[in-house]
């Protein structure tokens, strides 16, 4: 199926995968009522938008972000336009789904070698806010792990990307993030990582 709008041959998303993301956000359980409004928002738009994936197709699409989880905390990034820390993360490019969109374009804007949980990706926050190009974005934002290594962003990203711990991530935080970031700490992964191990 070649993407709607486009000259190149590129091709679009499987049919399959809107049914695909839309079961993982059924099942995803909302932590607050933001969360639970966006999850509304974003089961209605798959259901109804022809191309929710495509940035191209209007004004309204899904987007995928990464929480990423490590030994010292949760790495953020100064957003070049919006000029604040938030997670890394972007849009879907036509034939990749949510999840390799959010582990892509956050080894992208952080330089970090990352990766899924064990058992595959895992859907951990949902959020809708408006973008700073005046699009409004159905994110989905998912569990990514990494190692000790200092973020290091390749030339034409923010070169801000640094860890944070959880306070002070969550101190920084907006009313978009902040239910991520509770979110992600929560997860055994997070609460293994800042615990103490004894020799």
């Amino acid at each position: 199926m070649v993407r709607a709008g486009a000259d190149d041959g590129s091709q679009a998303w499987p049919p399959e995968l809107v049914g695909e993301v839309r079961a993982v956000v059924v099942a995803h359980r909302p932590a607050d009522e933001r969360e639970t409004q966006a999850r509304l928002r974003i089961l209605g738009a798959l259901d109804s938008l022809p191309l929710p994936f495509d940035e191209d197709a209007g004004a309204v699409h899904v987007t995928a972000s990464a929480v990423i989880v490590g030994r010292r905390g949760t790495v953020l990034h100064l957003h070049k336009r919006l000029h604040h820390w938030m997670q890394p993360g972007g849009h879907v490019d036509p034939g990749e789904g949510p999840s390799e969109a959010a582990r892509r374009e956050a080894q992208e804007e952080t330089g970090l070698s990352l990766r899924h949980p064990d058992g595959g990706p895992r859907l951990i926050h949902l959020d809708v806010h408006d973008a700073a190009s005046g699009h409004e974005h159905l994110d989905l934002r998912y569990l990514l792990l990494a190692d000790d290594a200092d973020p290091a962003p390749p030339p034409g990203e923010s070169p801000e990307a640094r860890w944070f711990s959880w306070e002070e991530a969550q101190e920084m935080a907006d009313v978009a993030l902040v239910g991520a970031l509770r979110s992600a700490r929560g997860t055994p992964e997070a609460i293994d990582s800042t615990s103490e191990t004894t020799p």
